[in-house]
């Protein structure tokens, strides 16, 4: 290239690193390396070289070298082939490009890296029996077949939110796994609605769900002034609607922790009515008691309240 040509190289350079993040220094680097290569398949090419670009003048340089059995250089030439300078702007050309293809991958990866648990909202894009793919703007998010809420439809172009289980770094770039059955999601969703539990008053202690039938949540509040579970509710239940809306009609039951076992059970059994709890800690199983017109409501339809109340307390981990 003439000494024009290597100067406006060098300006376009710049502003290439300047727009996509990435430093001059990088990308002339890669260059060289690239270049390295580029020489080596031309005939008569030394073994061993290295290529040097001036970050000043732009002006590139090939250098032949000749190694002693230890690899340290012993002699070493300019060896710049005449038409140099038409294969240095053809592999410039493709250098750049892979390095803003890597680099826009990898700004995109850092965004998403470490927000396994978040929630995000996607636009959804096409499904099959595999999985859906949902659009987040810059990337695409993976809702696989596992994730997804039995008998739920996702609809194209159709917008829902759902919970970042996995992140992984791919050569084409982050590939993100979301999920629409996650208790976690739950969680999320109360945090959007309440304020309370945004700043730390309000916390969900646990959660058990059969998703797209019904969610269990128990409740506390670290303020004796705040119900956790009218916050939760909202006024005129509004809160709680917004989040069963989100999940297409799942239905959420809303109880009050507490830090006593038996009354934790007897709670979590809602909105059947206990009589008592009886507590065998040696096998922590519970045992209880309620009246015979209590019996079906404690059960719940195909023993789904039972169900959902059994495990509560061990998903408090989950998030």
């Amino acid at each position: 290239m003439s000494a024009q040509a290597n100067f406006e190289f060098l300006d376009a350079l710049g502003q290439i690193a300047a727009d996509k993040g990435i430093s001059v220094e990088t990308l002339l680097d890669a260059l060289a390396n690239a270049l390295v290569a580029a020489y080596k398949r031309l005939p008569n090419a030394a073994e061993e070289a290295v290529v040097t670009v001036d970050p000043d003048s732009g002006e590139i340089r090939v250098y032949g070298q000749e190694l002693d059995e230890e690899g340290n250089v012993v002699r070493e030439w300019d060896d710049t082939p005449e038409n140099f300078g038409r294969i240095a702007a053809q592999t410039a050309k493709q250098v750049i490009l892979q390095r803003i293809r890597e680099a826009e991958r990898d700004l995109k990866y850092e965004e998403y890296a470490g927000r396994e648990g978040d929630i995000v909202t996607g636009i959804i894009q096409q499904s099959d029996n595999r999985y859906t793919l949902l659009d987040l703007g810059r990337v695409e998010a993976l809702l696989p077949q596992a994730e997804q809420v039995p008998y739920e439809r996702y609809e194209h172009g159709s917008r829902i939110k759902a919970y970042i289980v996995e992140v992984r770094k791919t050569t084409k770039g982050p590939q993100i796994v979301v999920s629409r059955s996650h208790p976690g999601l739950i969680k999320r969703l109360f945090e959007l609605e309440v304020p309370e539990m945004t700043n730390g008053v309000v916390e969900i202690k646990a959660a058990a769900r059969e998703p797209g039938h019904r969610t269990k949540i128990a409740v506390w509040s670290n303020d004796s002034n705040v119900d956790p579970v009218g916050a939760c509710v909202g006024a005129r239940g509004a809160r709680v609607r917004m989040v069963t809306n989100e999940l297409r009609g799942e239905k959420v039951d809303i109880v009050p922790f507490s830090d006593d076992p038996g009354e934790y059970v007897a709670r979590a059994l809602q909105p059947a009515k206990v009589r008592e709890v009886r507590l065998d800690e040696e096998s922590g199983t519970a045992t209880v008691v309620v009246s015979d017109y209590q019996l079906s409501l404690a059960i719940g339809k195909e023993g789904q309240n039972a169900r959902l109340a059994a495990p509560a307390h061990r998903m408090a981990d989950r998030y």
